[in-house]
């Protein structure tokens, strides 16, 4: 992609990302960026495609708990579609493709990726959710929800399922411990297996001091 361009893009999505919401801030949005470059170089991405999709796929967010939740995707990939439709030096022909990939980019829901930039953009997005940032993130979400950290009386859901609105290390068993075995690419697998491990080791650590040990 054109220098130029990308600094356009991200100076936009700089001023136009809500700081609202720490774990979908503009932070958030230039890791998945940063991701999406270092997959794209191994897999072949194209990142014409790829750095707008990136910058902008939770330009649009909702809370976990509101009812609009579900929406949070496509009104994203309709506001790229938007900010894109303003640039003469960005290829028309591939917005379509950068929407599609927002729209597919939600874990929540499960979406099969239909193109490699789709892959390569849920990966990005993904490897965001496993790892030490993923912590920092679920803890942010913990406070904003007013979501207690753990259950006291199964704190690791060892005789229950985990529901991730009640609890915040609830949610390392609903996504954060999953996400290893749904990367799409090769070089997101690598990385999303030692940030895994690392999660692991978090938990143990945990497990000894709600212990007392």
């Amino acid at each position: 992609m054109n220098k130029t361009l990308r600094q356009q893009l991200i100076t936009i999505a700089k001023e136009k990302i809500s700081s609202i919401d720490v774990s979908h801030d503009y932070n958030h949005a230039m890791q998945v960026l940063s991701n999406a470059e270092m997959i794209a170089k191994q897999e072949n991405g194209d990142l014409d495609i790829l750095v707008p999709a990136a910058l902008f796929h939770d330009i649009i967010v909702y809370p976990k708990n509101s009812v609009n939740k579900l929406k949070s995707q496509d009104d994203s990939a309709k506001a790229a579609e938007a900010i894109l439709k303003t640039f003469e030096n960005y290829p028309q022909q591939k917005i379509q493709e950068v929407a599609t990939c927002i729209k597919e980019c939600s874990f929540s829901q499960g979406i099969v990726p239909s193109t490699l930039s789709s892959k390569i953009l849920q990966d990005a997005d993904r490897l965001e959710s496993t790892g030490a940032i993923s912590i920092m993130r679920t803890f942010s979400s913990s406070g904003q929800m007013q979501r207690p950290l753990y259950d006291l009386s199964d704190p690791f859901c060892k005789k229950r399922e985990p529901g991730n609105i009640c609890f915040g290390i609830d949610l390392f068993y609903a996504r954060l411990l999953k996400v290893v075995e749904r990367m799409n690419t090769k070089t997101a697998k690598k990385i999303a297996k030692r940030r895994t491990t690392f999660l692991k080791i978090f938990l143990k650590e945990l497990d000894l001091e709600l212990k007392g040990k």
